[in-house]
């Protein structure tokens, strides 16, 4: 890397061209083109897992099932799925004015639309940075409090999702079956179930010390300043770092806003979780309704929760794979039935987000490409602290 002044100035011209320095190009391949292979190569492992989890499964059967459905039902899902966007949407405009930043329900519900669809499109998740980005475009909403935003609603994302699994295991344990019972029952899904539950413990974590820091006094943030006093680079990203802790510790400092964000996140996973028992119900599982409502939720529950991790395109095998096993392990439905509901279920869900994320990228003029591209904008805004949040 050379010392000149000059290096520096070329850098930021040629960014994209890849005539700075050789430490500049190594960074930039490091933050982007490695995170895409990661998330490709681990696409193609999940699909070659599952692949070869279920070689037993006739795959004309499962397109014979999936060919069968009733029509009318998986309309009515279709219908249900596209009810929780402009919830989602809503939920977020209350995150945000939690924040202290304008709420309203449509901006939110675009941005919401354009950032899932650029999850789906584009590897390594970008399109957290892409939602930061248009609430920063249109609304001058900090990067950092974007960012925030984000983490908040995923922190009651898998709350949420971890109280109905528990719900669903409790009422499957009411029915009879305890709940070793039923992680043994469940089979092929024991490894799923293992990691929901580490999610699902960690989210609790996480969320007791955001309350519990969120309440306290304890300086912790002006013996960090003094630490790292006289180093510009580490004050700044020390800086980057408290203004979003305490976005997010805002929000819990506020029951009110806790209960409402709270109440919507409830309601939209319900409508995720009636998506797919319609689904199953359309592909003619047979199953009384009490077990379709319970299966249904912990199957969806668990897949979801399959998916935290960025290991493939839009969780794409992570959840088919959780949610068959589960079905199959708890219901004497086969496994190309459970199957078929799965991706069904998924391609459903995935279908109505590109729908509404074209229109949302047309109706906010924006290019997808170039929206994830100010990533690198966001990145340095926030010193590169949070410029890739996860999820």
């Amino acid at each position: 890397m050379n010392d000149g002044g000059e290096d520096s100035s070329s850098q930021d011209a040629d960014r994209g061209s890849g005539s700075g320095s050789d430490g500049s190009a190594s960074g930039g391949l490091a933050g982007a083109v490695t995170r895409r292979r990661l998330t490709i190569a681990g696409t193609g492992l999940v699909v070659l897992g599952l692949v070869v989890a279920l070689r037993e499964i006739d795959i004309r059967t499962v397109g014979a099932e999936m060919a069968n459905a009733d029509p009318l039902l998986l309309g009515a899902a279709v219908v249900v799925y596209a009810l929780s966007w402009p919830l989602r949407g809503r939920r977020y405009g209350d995150v945000l004015a939690a924040m202290g930043q304008r709420g309203g329900m449509v901006l939110p519900t675009l941005a919401v639309f354009v950032s899932q669809t650029a999850n789906l499109a584009i590897p390594a998740r970008a399109g957290d940075a892409v939602r930061a980005y248009v609430m920063n475009d249109r609304r001058g909403v900090p990067y950092t409090t974007g960012f925030a935003s984000l983490a908040v609603e995923r922190v009651f994302d898998l709350a949420t999702i971890a109280a109905l699994a528990g719900v669903a295991t409790v009422w499957l344990t009411l029915g009879g079956a305890g709940p070793l019972e039923i992680v043994a029952e469940a089979g092929g899904a024991r490894t799923a179930l293992v990691a929901a539950a580490a999610v699902s413990t960690a989210t609790v974590g996480v969320g007791f010390v955001v309350v519990t820091s969120a309440r306290a006094n304890h300086g912790l943030g002006g013996r960090l300043r003094a630490r790292v006093a006289g180093r510009p680079r580490l004050e700044s990203a020390l800086e980057a770092a408290l203004r979003f802790a305490g976005d997010v510790q805002v929000v819990a400092r506020q029951p009110k806003a806790v209960a409402t964000i709270g109440a919507g996140s409830l309601l939209i996973w319900a409508l995720d979780v009636l998506t797919a028992v319609l689904v199953l119900a359309a592909l003619g599982s047979g199953l009384g309704v009490a077990t379709l409502l319970a299966v249904g939720t912990l199957a969806v529950s668990v897949g979801n929760l399959a998916k935290v991790l960025p290991l493939s395109q839009g969780g794409v095998g992570l959840y088919e794979a959780a949610f068959t096993a589960l079905v199959v392990g708890l219901t004497p439905l086969g496994a190309s039935t459970a199957l078929a509901a799965a991706i069904v279920d998924h391609a459903l869900k995935n279908g109505v987000t590109l729908v509404g994320g074209a229109g949302s990228v047309a109706s906010l003029g924006i290019s997808l490409s170039d929206a994830a591209d100010s990533s690198q904008d966001a990145t340095r805004e926030t010193d590169t602290f949070l410029g890739e949040p996860k999820r």
